[in-house]
């Protein structure tokens, strides 16, 4: 078996340079890590990760945790944060289990990685205080827990539910309903708080007999829309939570021969790619889902390597984009 010795012969260096130079070290000038790398490909070296580990106490390892890998807005972060992560050094490994509680009895805990990104916390979570008590570097990515700040990449979901609610004012819509997520996540709360607030603006109601929430995927769309379509006064406009929830609620809305945007403006929230294909060309609130997912990886990784004490949060700015599912009253 090949080793980093043998690497070192034939470069003419010592072992611990040959180390150095093949994490990329600094202190390693351009021509020696070249020169060590030209032997280790002629010599078809791999470097153990396990050794590395142990002379450097870390693992190159990040942790994500998805617990609704189902949903197609998580595979458009998933990509982007593995190759951030990857640029960085880092490998990713995906923990999807059902609840975070599930995630924190396995493998989070266990110094088996260096740094944790949580992709879908929920408000009241119980895992960023193990993690911190634990002392294991993390990053809230999309949505936050709610309790002692932390290092996070998110979105002004606040300000987003307030374009969609100048938006509809503008266009005259006045009976409005709202499609949003679950009640224990930052973000269905913050986009609601912002929509209630800018409704409030423009001098229009939303009653809560006009608001259903659930886990932002199609099924709660479908099921919601389906039922406010059944009131004897029903809305011109429905604002939804997410894309997903309002890809649901434009196939309940086809289902029941309602027209988009015709007979029901439809505005979905995060610009997942599909939102744009020609089959649904939904209005909706836009941020750059790749770069917030690559703002993730470099957070964590900056808490990895730099220890700091003050916790950093980057507060992306969403816009509205207009497509086909929306019309003045």
């Amino acid at each position: 078996m090949i080793t980093s010795r043998d690497v070192a012969r034939l470069a003419g260096v010592s072992q611990p340079t040959v180390s150095r130079a093949l994490r990329g070290d600094q202190r390693v000038s351009e021509a020696t890590r070249e020169r060590v790398q030209r032997a280790a490909d002629a010599l078809n070296y791999v470097p153990s990760e396990t050794g590395r580990s142990l002379s450097t106490r870390m693992t190159k390892r990040i942790g994500v945790v998805v617990t609704d890998l189902t949903n197609p807005f998580y595979p458009h972060l998933i990509g982007p944060l593995h190759d951030e992560l990857e640029r960085h050094g880092y490998r990713m490994m995906l923990f999807t289990e059902r609840s975070e509680t599930a995630v924190a009895s396995q493998r989070l805990l266990d110094r088996s990685i260096d740094g944790v990104v949580l992709a879908t916390a929920t408000v009241g979570s119980r895992l960023p205080d193990d993690l911190q008590r634990r002392e294991l570097p993390f990053v809230f990515l999309n949505r936050e827990a709610g309790g002692q700040p932390a290092d996070a990449a998110v979105v002004d979901n606040e300000l987003g539910g307030r374009l969609v609610a100048r938006e509809l004012a503008r266009l005259g819509h006045r009976t409005i309903a709202h499609i949003g997520g679950p009640a224990d996540t930052t973000t269905g709360r913050g986009r609601e708080m912002g929509f209630r607030l800018g409704l409030s603006e423009a001098g229009i109601g939303l009653p809560e007999t006009a608001v259903r929430r659930g886990p932002f995927d199609f099924d709660t769309g479908y099921r919601a829309l389906t039922e406010i379509l059944d009131d004897p006064r029903p809305p011109s406009a429905v604002f939804c939570g997410n894309d997903v929830i309002a890809v649901g609620a434009f196939n309940a809305a086809k289902a029941r021969g309602v027209r988009i945007p015709e007979d029901l403006t439809l505005i979905g929230f995060d610009d997942i790619p599909m939102a744009a294909w020609e089959a649904f060309d939904l209005t909706t609130v836009h941020y750059d889902l790749a770069e917030l997912a690559q703002e993730a990886a470099r957070l964590v990784v900056q808490r990895i390597e730099s220890r700091e004490t003050e916790p950093r949060r980057t507060l992306f700015t969403p816009e509205l984009v207009l497509r086909g599912t929306h019309a003045a009253r």
